[in-house]
């Protein structure tokens, strides 16, 4: 199968010049993040139940409407 064109096939942030312009530098890295999201996951069975369930769909349609 052929890909759109000018589809990017990597995305990606490189912070770099943004640290060196502005001196900002993110708070996270990849690896930091990565493992407080898994965490979050597993701190949090009753959400990702939901989720897997498909309940959370009642939530939403309550409060944005079908």
């Amino acid at each position: 199968m052929t890909d759109r064109p000018g589809h990017d096939r990597r995305y990606a942030i490189d912070a770099r010049k943004i640290e060196q312009e502005l001196g900002w530098k993110p708070l996270e890295t990849f690896e930091t993040g990565i493992r407080k999201t898994v965490q979050w996951y597993l701190d949090n069975p009753e959400w990702v139940a939901n989720v897997q369930s498909g309940g959370y769909r009642d939530w939403v349609s309550k409060q944005y409407g079908s």
